[in-house]
């Protein structure tokens, strides 16, 4: 199954660690290089494939849970042909991971029950089925929701880590464009 990584990587490391070390500016980074230029050569073009939040990730103390939204036309027809994602400019894809840390090292995947929904400014509720993906190392959460150009989504995610009862809560708006 090909991986459903989102920059290249040639370190060394597991899968969890290349997780834990992918941060906002390399998803910024991606994100502007899939825009490509302009055609009408607007200078915030390159911003206009999907706004990402100031936070991709929240530390619970044993715990680091990983979130991302993006369009699934950012994905290459492989890794969705892979994990039967539909490309499409008006797809979103709720990405989530749980990372348990470790004293010593970036910490491992764990698995977890993850709920999911996003509403968008108008309190509109989008269905969001959540699913498990699962290669190597690596544990991915997994979930599509049809977009519009320049819709805000707001996404809210409880995440119950193996073992826990109760569940941490994260919550983030993105806006999304398409045109």
């Amino acid at each position: 199954m090909m991986p459903l990584r989102l920059v290249p990587d040639s370190s060394p490391a597991p899968g969890a660690a290349r997780l834990v070390r992918m941060g906002a500016a390399t998803l910024a980074a991606v994100l502007l290089a899939a825009c490509g230029p302009s055609p009408n050569g607007d200078a915030d073009r390159a911003a206009q494939v999907t706004a990402p939040p100031t936070e991709t990730m929240r530390d619970f103390g044993d715990h680091v849970v990983h979130f991302r939204a993006l369009t699934t036309e950012q994905l290459s027809p492989e890794i969705a042909r892979a994990h039967n994602i539909t490309r499409s400019r008006n797809r979103a894809m709720l990405n989530v991971s749980v990372i348990e840390k470790e004293e010593l090292g970036p910490g491992k995947p764990v698995r977890a029950r993850v709920d999911a929904s996003a509403r968008n400014l108008t309190g509109q509720l989008k269905n969001l089925r959540v699913r498990e993906v699962t290669e190597e190392d690596a544990i991915y959460y997994i979930g599509e929701v049809a977009v519009s150009n320049r819709e805000t989504l707001t996404f809210e995610i409880d995440v119950t880590p193996e073992g826990l009862d109760e569940p941490y809560s994260v919550r983030f708006r993105q806006q999304f464009y398409t045109d």
